[in-house]
């Protein structure tokens, strides 16, 4: 059964999370360690013992996430299993270049560092903030950002599944937003509790930033397919990766063309790599007969490792 290895973004973040792993696997242990080392902090103390409101601060719900995705990426790889092909949404594509050999931890835990850094400070310039809209299609929300744009700034930010899409916005226009989708028919509109309006273009000066720290690191081509938030496509040539990723911080993430862009190629089996289950959801609604499965315990590891001894029998 061909494999697609998934990672998490932000939003994703409990207290506790990762704890499970390294408590029993020594190379979990071992990525903390050299989190902590990398970026001179405890990495690990902010993941299992919070409190939530230091967790969610941007700055440290980044680097913990991916933190977290890349341990239970390695126990996984201990054992031998390599996926047909990896992606990670929004700040997860940082975690899915770990896996594919484009960048190294190290450099992964610097450019996050710096992204977390650079998109809370364009959230305080401009207060922005997110909302998911729940019920419409893709084409059905660029028609309630049409109207909502009349009286200031809003986009899509994510279209994450048939009848997910979040949008982004001036904080002081997105209750024209919920109110516009609701008349459109939207079953539901969620506030997100995030700090800004990410995936939108108030984070321009936060991409323009990046864009020369991503400059000063050397990429390498996928060692795994891998499938760009972006575009919903595949990236094959590393002088790609600066440009997309810069256009990853104010663009919409594609999640739902990733998903069915997969499909099409034979995935039928997802596993999400890292916290929160978040993305195995999306998963079921866009593709409900496809095999999901998240990971984030030793048992989960344990399921794992037997479904795919059970496949390949």
């Amino acid at each position: 059964m061909k494999t697609a290895f998934i990672f998490p973004g932000q939003g994703s973040q409990y207290v506790g999370m990762g704890k499970a792993l390294a408590e029993v696997y020594p190379i979990a242990r071992e990525t903390f360690q050299e989190a902590n080392e990398i970026t001179g902090r405890s990495i690990q103390e902010i993941c299992y013992e919070g409190p939530v409101e230091q967790l969610k601060q941007t700055e440290n719900t980044q680097v913990a996430i991916l933190t977290v995705s890349v341990a239970t990426w390695r126990i996984l790889r201990q054992y031998g299993e390599q996926p047909s092909v990896v992606a990670g949404h929004s700040l997860g594509e940082y975690a899915a270049l770990v896996a594919s050999e484009v960048m190294t931890f190290k450099d992964a835990l610097y450019v996050v560092q710096q992204r977390a850094d650079l998109m809370a400070g364009a959230a305080m310039e401009r207060e922005g903030g997110m909302v998911a809209i729940l019920g419409l299609n893709a084409e059905q929300v660029q028609a309630v950002c049409k109207r909502t744009a009349e009286y200031g700034f809003v986009q899509i930010a994510n279209i994450n599944s048939p009848a997910q899409v979040v949008v982004s916005g001036e904080a002081d226009i997105l209750p024209y937003a919920i109110e516009f989708g609701l008349e459109a028919g939207a079953k539901r509109c969620i506030p997100l509790r995030v700090s800004g309006a990410f995936h939108s273009a108030l984070m321009a000066p936060a991409a323009q930033i990046l864009h020369s720290v991503l400059g000063r690191l050397t990429f390498a081509e996928p060692r795994i397919p891998f499938i760009a938030n972006v575009t919903g496509d595949y990236v094959s040539d590393a002088g790609q990766f600066r440009a997309l990723l810069t256009e990853q911080v104010t663009g919409a993430v594609q999640w739902e063309k990733t998903i069915r862009r997969m499909w099409r190629d034979g995935i039928r089996y997802f596993v999400e790599v890292g916290p929160g289950g978040v993305l195995s959801g999306l998963v079921k609604r866009t593709i409900p007969e496809a095999q999901v499965l998240g990971i984030e315990t030793p048992e989960d590891v344990s399921t794992y490792l037997e479904t795919r001894h059970e496949t390949q029998e």
